[in-house]
């Protein structure tokens, strides 16, 4: 029988694009290897996730979509964004036992030598050995992994602890307890039980999947295969096969819009242009619009800036003319060029005249800039940003400090602010990053070269899924 990997992402758009890179990367060094991807679509992602997986299968790669029957049980309906993660596991959960079948009823016709899942917390019970794919990076998954160690040493969620109460996560600096990752700031809140009871998944798994590199986190990896975020278990092999980022087509660019940037890129000199991207999640009030439009201003920079509607209707047009302040756009015209809602990052990121990157710190962007080598100036918004920000300026040196709402009057981050960090990162004021960012560039693809850390983890997981047939 033909031998088989069976990927079962988390009901969400993102985690099915990772997953989908994942099954790319086998099949670019394993191409005999078979692959099916198991799909439970949210009932409030349904378009999203179809028109993804249509284009994927109108191409060439030889990718497997099984969709599975919907549950028994009444699926949620509309899901406010705080508890959308609670109703994804719940919802996941429910197909367990459809997992099972679609397990079986591949085994039947190939050798599956293993089961890969992007969900914490949950279990199989089924032979076949099962892997889990954290799409982010190796500092974030410690922080989870430490989790229940550190839960029991204090009865307060994280949230209600005072912020200068350093929490120790090895393999991390020191992290104030706004910074972690959102569902952990609060031990009440439904999904917080969800990462919690990852170390209830530990034992049954034969290896866990980091998209990240040796050289990017050194120490949070370490600290991960040691066994130091697990002190009283044990800790399944680590394999980190980054860096995994998705391109500007596969995220459904236009060529219009993406011969837009290049075009307006192509006049302008090498690395003059700060990049301002915040992702498809990252949207700002009307007044930080405003102070980030008059900091731009003031800093003389060129710029490229991505806005978004102010929320609850960021994922509407913006009206570039009532949000940012009157003649902005007439003043600016000359050096600077805003789009609307979204961009083709990954392209413009990596033009040669882009030299600095003002980002949310979400990992694929991350991952986008250090592959680029385009300094990064965080501004972190939401989920694991903070972290991400903190280990990515004080652990590995790659960023200035980073923006913080934390101290902005109500919240906003005012313009001198901004002006003073864009100087700072265009290495016009304070120390530049342009070194740096260009070393990890190097080492980032010294990871996938034949010996890399990166090509050698993805040859030693394949290893390890024959010798179990053997």
């Amino acid at each position: 029988m033909k031998e088989a990997i069976v990927l079962y992402p988390a009901a969400t758009s993102h985690q099915m694009i990772s997953m989908v890179e994942l099954a790319k990367l086998i099949l670019q060094h394993h191409p005999n290897i078979s692959i099916t991807i198991l799909v439970a679509i949210m009932p409030f992602d349904t378009s999203t996730i179809s028109a993804y997986i249509s284009s994927i299968s109108q191409t060439s790669l030889p990718i497997s979509f099984l969709s599975l029957p919907p549950p028994s049980e009444n699926p949620p309906g509309p899901v406010a964004a705080a508890t959308l993660g609670k109703a994804a596991f719940d919802y996941i959960r429910l197909h367990t036992p459809k997992v099972l079948d679609a397990l079986k009823t591949i085994s039947l016709t190939s050798t599956v030598l293993a089961f890969i899942i992007s969900n914490f917390g949950i279990t199989y019970d089924t032979p076949i050995p099962s892997y889990l794919y954290f799409t982010s990076g190796a500092s974030s998954f410690a922080s989870i992994l430490y989790l229940p160690t550190i839960h029991n040493q204090t009865t307060k969620s994280f949230q209600d602890l005072p912020n200068n109460t350093p929490l120790h996560f090895p393999g991390l600096p020191p992290i104030k307890p706004s910074h972690l990752p959102e569902p952990l700031l609060d031990r009440d809140h439904p999904a917080y039980q969800e990462f919690f009871s990852l170390g209830t998944l530990l034992p049954n798994l034969k290896g866990m999947i980091l998209n990240t590199f040796d050289m990017l986190e050194p120490q949070a990896i370490k600290a991960i295969t040691e066994g130091a975020c697990v002190p009283k278990g044990s800790t399944p092999p680590l394999y980190c096969i980054g860096p995994r980022i998705v391109d500007a087509k596969q995220r459904g660019a236009s060529d219009d819009a993406l011969s837009k940037c290049l075009l307006w890129l192509d006049k302008q000199p090498s690395q003059s242009v700060v990049f301002l991207c915040f992702g498809r999640k990252g949207a700002f009030s009307a007044p930080q619009l405003k102070e980030i439009a008059f900091g731009l201003e003031r800093s003389k920079q060129r710029f490229m800036w991505v806005v978004r509607n102010p929320p609850p209707n960021s994922e509407t047009e913006p009206d570039l003319e009532e949000l940012l302040p009157e003649g902005f756009l007439e003043r600016t015209k000359e050096r600077g060029l805003v789009l609307k809602s979204w961009a083709p990052q990954a392209a413009i990121l990596s033009h040669q005249a882009v030299g600095g990157f003002v980002t949310h710190c979400g990992w694929n962007s991350v991952l986008e800039a250090v592959t680029c080598g385009v300094p990064m100036l965080p501004w972190p918004l939401y989920a694991e940003q903070k972290l991400n920000s903190v280990v990515l300026a004080e652990e590995i040196k790659l960023t200035p400090v980073p923006i913080s709402t934390e101290d902005g009057k109500g919240g906003v981050v005012s313009s001198e602010e901004v002006e003073r960090k864009v100087r700072e990162l265009m290495g016009l004021e304070g120390k530049g990053f342009r070194e740096s960012s260009s070393m990890m560039k190097i080492m980032a693809m010294a990871a996938w070269t034949n010996g890399g850390s990166s090509f050698t983890a993805l040859s030693k997981l394949v290893a390890s899924w024959k010798q179990e047939q053997s």
